[in-house]
Parts: structure tokens; C-alpha cells; sequence
């Protein structure tokens, strides 16, 4: 592993004409370097070291994404941190260590030592890092192009791949919720955030094999350490990150031919035992056309014909734009010779820094064990096992199913705790561990298996205990408060007690932008839709305003309560006096009482209407003339318009299409909220009496309101 830390995301270009057949000679002559090289025997044998690089994201006082990292690595100006792709995420590089001994220990300890540091340099900056795989509350809205980090390889790449794709990028995922979405860039990608791991190969002619052993427990390190169970308001897969960076980043078009291209994030094809190293850097050349690329003054042939070590830098460059979960990494370590190494890049930052290195931990140990004592594993498993496994353990986590060597078939919990933790103690214990570390990072996975408190179910059951009470956005936030407390004790997430409502101060859970409490849950009606269908929906759900979509779903109108009425009244044969009904305003209008199961045309029968015409549509009733908002809207601006134009109700549009409503009784939990930390503030400096004074006042002013 290189010395130091990592500097790789290097400003690249787009490839055109010249300067792409200039990248792929260099590429090529990259390949044939490396061949060489393994060839004479020229790498790192014996050497083995581990280390990681620790993702994360950085929130605001309401626990909302904040795009703060540039004035953040500025602060602290350490080269081990560096940028992802949004402007909200932080990474943050450990130092490669000597496996054996206390080499575990000492990569917590400066993962600890960087957190710290991050943390006291973000509160000066008023935010805060939190570790977790995708955090509870980004919005869509945090998405945008805007919060992008500005660097040429991320630009380019969001340029170019979103040139091949085309049409957008769909993302659809179903867990205990479903998630259909469609975004414009790959900003998707930003919702991730993980915990990679390095292991150096030992001997590199042996690297196909123990590629295949890394593909091979890729399923029961993931089961262990899921902590991405939501996305966007979401309950989906254990570890959702999966499903959602493979389709954030899928570039592939749809086709009617039955061509198979590959994914640029995957498991893999097939077992790399037989073409080794070389096998799967070829794989690369052969199959992933170039995305980005550099100024590459380096010949590599030449560089070995005058006795020195190239750094392969194209193939390298290329190599990053290609996700394999495991990734073949070279390197050129401290003592000037190169090394082969696997990254594993499918767990998830988070729950805490001890069960991150736990993870390692037990990854390494059955690393070190079973690429000793496994021969031969294509005979043993088919490909599509080990695959059809990952993704098993990605939904489900510990109850995951895999299909084992053999054709055993096993549950994950029990697997791993009555067989592969032994191992993975053995596999330590060959790698030289310390036995104090051996036992302490594979007891906190023991807890944590055999209490099945991963970070996901620990999210999940905290969400459930709040359901009762609050918001959805308020569950969310109160999650990542929650979050944060518990990873300041440094205690694994098997003792961690469930997030509670209360643990969000103030209940602040922001306002500032209308997307961080609009209502997505909606309910639609056609312009050829009956009148009575919107009168009958209005009635059930208690509700006043239906938004109307066309065939194409874009927003062409909007049925309020005071229409339908309106609608009702004006009908030959209506008392005079139903016309009471009918509010002053659609700000005030509400529905007759009556039991759910009545229907607003029943209200009106009763008040002697007449039965409607069958002709008569939503489209004839509705409102054209909208005033709509996008969810980056002010909420003093979406207050602003409801009381100019004294409306109830805001839809919220982006590119033509409703995607939320804000209806005033939204602004009514706002306004409780704040006056109730006025209050609050008011108490705490005057005196008693003053306090009751105040209290009193307030009651009078609200009795005298609710009179009006």
C-alpha cells in the first residue's frame, strides 16, 4: 500500500479524438508493465498491511446535509482528508499498517485521532460529521449539480456518463417501502458513504485466488455490518447502498437487442482465480471504455528498462471509474517496490469507529484462513452462489440465506457465529494479531451477531418506537441526533440504546426550505375523472385539495372543497341555505362533518341537492391558474404567497410534475415549535413572577384568537 495518505482524485479530462488514442497506448503500455512485472517477480512478497479509508457526512444544527467539506479541509488542512462528490461528504484516509501485532489498534486509534479533529474543526464551523452508510435526512433537493464538489474528474465524469446514459438515471428499490425515482446527474451516488478496507496480498502470483476468497465472504461481512436501511424517507434493503450505487451509477442503455454489457458497479463476472492480477486489469482495458483521463508523461516500459518502478498511472486513473465491490488495486509501498492489494468497498461507514475495525477484523481474519485452507474454490462453488449470496445479505442482513461450499445451504446468524468467527480468530491468529485485539474486535461482532443489533436494525427499531408520535421528517432527524450522541461514547452499536424524540433538541428539524416538511404522500385525480369521485376522495380522506395530472403526469389543475361545494350548490334544486356552506375563503374552507365512510355528495343530498349530472368533470371544476412552488422555495416565501393570494395550499413542482403539496396546517406545527422555544428562552431569564405574567398573557391572546 502506498505511503501516506491517498492523493488520487487528480484533475482529469474529457477524452476526444488524439487525446483518447494517447490515453489508451498509455493504458496499454500500463498492462504490459504490469505483466512484466509479474513476470521478473518483481513485487512485494511476504508484507502484509491493512488500512482504510473512512467516508462520512457533515450536517447542520437540524441535522440536515451541509455543504461545508471545502471550508472544512481548508480549516484543518491535514493531506488525509480529501473530497467525495458532494459537497456534504467528507473522506478521510488511515495510514497503512503492519497487519500483525497491533495493527488493528493503531488504525483505530488514528481513525479516532482524524474523527476528533474533524469534530472540533466542523464546530467552529457549526456543523457536524456523522458516520453512517446514507444519511436518514437528505432530500432530493440536496441533490442537485449545486452541491457537487467542483473538481474537473467529478464534473467530467458527471458529463460524460450522463451523456451515455442518455434518458436519466432510474432508481428503483423495494424493501418494507418502495423507492421509484429518476434523477438527471450522479448525485445519487453522493448518498453513500463507506468504510473501504485495504488488505496487501501476501504473495502476488497467488492474487486470483485470494480475490476469489475475498468474492467468497463478501456475503457474511456485509451481513455483520449493514447500516443503510432508508433513503429518502424509505425503509429499504439492509444495506440499501447496494441496490442504490449500483443504479446511481448504471450508464447502460435500454435495448431491444439481447446484448449484455457490463455494469460499472458489480459484484463481477466469474472467478479470478485462473487469469490472477493481470486477468482483471484486462478485464477493465477490455470492457469499460475510458470515462476521463490525464496528461500521462510516464512510459512505463521504459521507467523498468532503466531500473525503476512505474506508477502506472493510467491504468490506475481507469481503474477508479470502474466499482467492482472488490476491487485489484496496485500500489508502490514505502520501500520503493510495488504490491497488489484488495479493496473492499461494499461496507458501509458507521455505526461507530470499533465496529468498523470489527468488520476489518473479521473480514481479514477469514482473508488469512480461508486462502490457506480453501484449494480450488471454483470446483467448490459456482460464481453465481457467491453473487446470488451478496445480494442476499445486502436485503436481509443476519437473516440472510446463502448457498456455502458444496451446496450447503445456511442461515447467516448462526453461520456466522458457530463457523466463521472461529475462523476468523484462526486467520488472526496466522496474520500475527495481537490475541487481546483478536478477542476484543471479534467479540463486539459476536454481541453484535448474536443480539442481531446492527446498525440497520437499531435505525429500523428506533424508527418503530417513534412512529406513535411526531413527524416522518422528525423521526429522521431525531435518528441522526441520535447518531451522533452515541458515537461520542465510542461504544459499539450492540449497546446502544434505540434514538428517541426527545433527543432532537428543540425539535428543531428545519424550515428553512419548503422541501424539509412537505407532504409527498398525494392523491391524484384525472380533468376526465367525475366530480363525484373528487367529492367522494375529499370525504374520505379528509382532506381539500386534489391535485389533477394529465395522461403525461404533468400538473394541469387543482381541485379544492370550495369548488366541489360551489359545484354542488349551483345545481337546480339546492336549498338557498346550502349556499351557507361555502367558506369565505379557500383558506378557511373545511368539509362537513361526517363519518368517514358519507360521502361529501351524500353532505349534500341530505342539504336537498339534487343528484349531480353524469357529464360533469374534474376538469370543468378545477382550478388552472396555480400558484405552485419547488421544493429549494423559501418557507417564508411559500408563506408569503399562501397570504397574498389567500390560498390553502401550495403544490410543490419540479419540471412540470407535483411532487409534494404544503398545506397551511404545516406552517401551524412551525409556528407551535418556534413559539414554544420563544417561551422556553423568555422563562429561563425572568423571574417567577414575570413567567406567570407571561403565561397568562399569552393564554388571554390565544382564548381571544380562537374566539375571532
Amino acid at each position: 500500500m502506498e505511503a501516506g495518505p491517498r492523493n488520487d482524485k487528480t484533475s482529469a479530462g474529457e477524452l476526444e479524438g488524439p487525446e483518447r488514442a494517447r490515453y489508451v497506448r498509455a493504458l496499454l503500455s500500463d498492462l504490459r508493465a504490469l505483466e512484466r512485472m509479474l513476470a521478473e517477480g518483481m513485487f512485494e512478497e511476504g508484507v502484509s498491511t491493512v488500512g482504510a479509508e473512512q467516508e462520512m457526512f457533515l450536517v447542520d444544527r437540524a441535522y440536515n446535509a451541509s455543504p461545508t467539506v471545502l471550508e472544512l479541509i481548508d480549516k484543518i488542512a491535514d493531506p488525509h482528508l480529501t473530497t467525495e462528490l458532494g459537497l456534504f461528504n467528507l473522506e478521510m484516509n488511515a495510514d497503512p499498517q503492519p497487519l500483525g501485532g497491533a495493527g488493528l489498534a493503531r488504525l483505530e486509534a488514528q481513525l479516532t485521532s482524524l474523527y476528533a479533529r474533524v469534530k472540533a474543526a466542523a464546530a467552529e464551523l457549526d456543523v457536524q460529521p456523522v458516520l453512517t452508510g446514507i444519511l436518514p435526512t437528505l432530500a432530493r433537493t440536496d441533490l442537485s449539480l449545486d452541491n457537487m464538489v467542483p473538481n474537473p474528474r467529478y464534473l467530467t465524469l458527471n458529463r460524460v456518463m450522463t451523456a451515455a446514459k442518455g434518458d436519466g438515471y432510474d432508481i428503483s428499490i423495494k424493501g418494507l417501502d418502495e423507492l421509484v425515482a429518476k434523477h438527471d446527474s450522479l448525485m445519487f451516488e453522493a448518498c453513500n458513504a463507506s468504510f473501504q478496507v485495504h488488505l496487501q496480498s501476501l504473495d502476488p502470483r497467488r492474487f486470483g485466488h485470494d480475490y476469489d476468497i475475498a468474492q467468497l465472504v463478501l456475503a457474511p461481512t456485509l451481513a455483520i455490518g449493514t447500516n443503510s436501511p432508508t433513503l429518502l424517507g424509505k425503509r429499504l434493503w439492509a444495506e440499501t447502498r447496494i441496490a442504490l450505487f449500483e443504479q446511481s451509477c448504471d450508464i447502460r442503455t435500454r435495448t431491444l437487442h439481447a446484448r449484455q454489457d457490463a455494469p460499472r458497479v458489480s459484484f463481477g463476472k466469474g472467478w479470478a482465480t485462473r487469469g490472477g492480477a493481470l486477468g482483471i486489469f484486462k478485464e477493465n482495458v477490455t470492457r469499460f471504455r475510458p470515462l476521463v483521463g490525464m496528461s500521462v508523461d510516464e512510459d512505463s516500459l521504459r521507467i523498468l528498462d532503466e531500473g525503476h518502478v512505474p506508477d502506472l498511472r493510467a491504468l490506475r486513473l481507469h481503474c477508479g471509474t470502474i466499482y467492482r465491490w472488490n476491487r485489484a488495486c496496485y500500489g508502490v509501498s514505502a520501500s520503493g517496490k510495488p504490491h497488489l492489494r484488495i479493496e473492499l468497498r461494499a461496507l458501509p461507514s458507521g455505526p461507530s469507529i470499533v465496529d468498523e475495525v470489527a468488520n476489518a477484523a473479521f473480514w481479514v481474519g477469514l482473508m488469512r484462513e480461508l486462502s490457506c485452507t480453501i484449494e480450488d474454490l471454483p470446483s467448490r462453488m459456482d460464481f453465481d452462489q457467491a453473487q446470488a449470496n451478496f445480494y442476499n445479505a445486502a436485503r436481509d442482513g443476519l437473516a440472510a440465506r446463502f448457498s456455502w461450499l458444496d451446496g450447503e445451504e445456511v442461515i447467516a446468524q448462526p453461520f456466522v457465529l458457530d463457523r466463521l468467527l472461529p475462523i476468523a480468530e484462526a486467520g488472526l491468529a496466522r496474520a500475527g494479531v495481537d490475541p487481546d485485539d483478536v478477542q476484543r474486535y471479534l467479540g463486539v461482532v459476536d454481541k453484535r451477531v448474536r443480539s442481531l443489533h446492527t446498525g440497520s436494525r437499531w435505525a429500523l427499531r428506533s424508527l418503530a418506537d417513534m412512529k406513535p408520535k411526531g413527524t416522518p421528517g422528525e423521526h429522521l432527524a431525531a435518528l441522526v441526533a441520535a447518531t451522533i450522541a452515541r458515537q461520542e461514547t465510542a461504544r459499539p452499536v450492540a449497546e446502544w440504546e434505540r434514538a428517541r424524540l426527545d433527543e432532537m433538541p428543540a425539535r428543531r428539524t428545519g424550515w428553512a426550505k419548503v422541501s424539509q416538511y412537505m407532504q409527498t404522500d398525494l392523491l391524484i385525480v384525472h380533468p376526465n375523472d367525475p366530480v363525484e369521485l373528487a367529492a367522494d376522495i375529499m370525504s374520505w380522506e379528509r382532506i381539500r385539495h386534489l391535485p389533477v395530472e394529465d395522461e403525461t403526469g404533468k400538473l394541469v389543475g387543482l381541485v379544492t372543497s370550495r369548488a366541489v361545494l360551489r359545484h354542488y350548490a349551483n345545481l337546480p334544486g339546492v336549498r338557498s341555505e346550502s349556499s351557507s356552506m361555502l367558506p369565505r375563503s379557500e383558506s378557511s374552507a373545511m368539509l362537513p362533518r361526517s363519518d368517514s365512510s358519507t360521502s361529501l355528495l351524500a353532505d349534500l343530498t341530505r342539504l336537498g341537492s339534487a343528484p349531480p349530472p353524469p357529464n360533469v368533470t374534474v376538469g370543468e371544476v378545477m382550478k388552472r391558474d396555480l400558484v405552485t412552488v419547488s421544493p429549494e422555495t423559501s418557507t417564508l416565501a411559500a408563506i408569503s404567497l399562501m397570504r397574498k393570494h389567500r390560498i390553502g395550499c401550495l403544490p410543490v413542482v419540479k419540471d412540470g410534475r407535483i411532487v409534494a403539496m404544503v398545506m397551511e396546517e404545516d406552517f401551524m406545527g412551525i409556528a407551535a415549535d418556534l413559539l414554544e422555544e420563544k417561551l422556553g428562552a423568555l422563562e429561563s431569564t425572568e423571574e417567577p413572577s414575570a413567567r406567570s405574567a407571561t403565561r397568562e398573557k399569552t393564554t388571554a391572546r390565544a382564548a381571544a384568537e380562537e374566539r375571532t
